[in-house]
């Protein structure tokens, strides 16, 4: 993610902010999934043919081009309406169109969104991109971090056209993320954060065990193909 103007959508946040605190304490994991997998079983998301099981909020869209999802304009978030996901392990398949592209796997969204902000300020985004500084960004802001939250364990994001494999693991309130094999993120809620740094970052405080999961179309100048999403009970 980069910097937006976020005039539009400040009014808008602070007012949901009070609904957001309501839905969120009242998250009960044991009626937060109502799917069961086989323990070392993947159980793919994306069926690779159209965006059953998806939807789409916030300005763009997104669409399904030789069995690949992609973003149109934006910035906006399509995210999968199935269930809340927690105690799993989330597996991610994307190449950049370009040589580097902005994007993200938006996890621990409390409520089902309505527009693409509150999963911006409410949930985590394990980012999508190599060069943050191109934005004036840092290390808070590269591939496979939680988005201004977390700096990277090490650096293993592969340029487009290249495939990247992403898996993100949330355990309890424990969340490891894995890229192309080597481990970039291991967070567990509580541990110290930076301060926010800028007006689009998330707001710090704890995120649910189990929440909705969501791809981000970033704009039409950056486009990150994504081949699989699939899932994988820990239990």
């Amino acid at each position: 993610m980069k910097k937006v103007n976020l005039k539009r959508f400040l009014l808008g946040s602070m007012l949901f902010a009070s609904v957001m605190f309501v839905g969120y304490a009242g998250i009960n994991p044991d009626q937060s999934t109502g799917k069961q997998d086989t323990k070392g079983e993947w159980r793919q998301l994306f069926n690779g043919k159209d965006l059953t099981g998806w939807k789409h909020v916030g300005p763009g869209y997104m669409t399904v081009e030789n069995g690949l999802i992609r973003g149109h304009g934006g910035m906006g978030l399509l995210y999968w309406t199935g269930e809340k996901l927690g105690n799993c392990t989330i597996r991610v398949v994307y190449k950049m169109r370009d040589e580097n592209d902005n994007s993200g796997v938006f996890i621990r969204i409390p409520i089902k969104p309505r527009e693409a902000w509150m999963p911006v300020f409410y949930g985590y985004e394990v980012q999508i991109d190599n060069r943050p500084d191109l934005s004036n960004e840092d290390d808070y802001h590269y591939t496979g971090t939680l988005y201004s939250l977390t700096k990277p364990l090490a650096k293993t994001g592969k340029p487009g056209p290249e495939w990247n494999t992403m898996e993100i693991t949330l355990k309890g309130s424990r969340t490891i993320v894995y890229l192309n094999g080597v481990k970039v993120t291991d967070y567990t809620e509580g541990d110290p954060v930076p301060a926010r740094k800028f007006d689009f970052e998330p707001y710090r405080g704890p995120r649910p065990d189990f929440g909705y999961i969501g791809l981000q179309n970033h704009s039409d100048k950056d486009v990150v193909f994504f081949k699989e999403v699939s899932v994988k009970s820990l239990k």
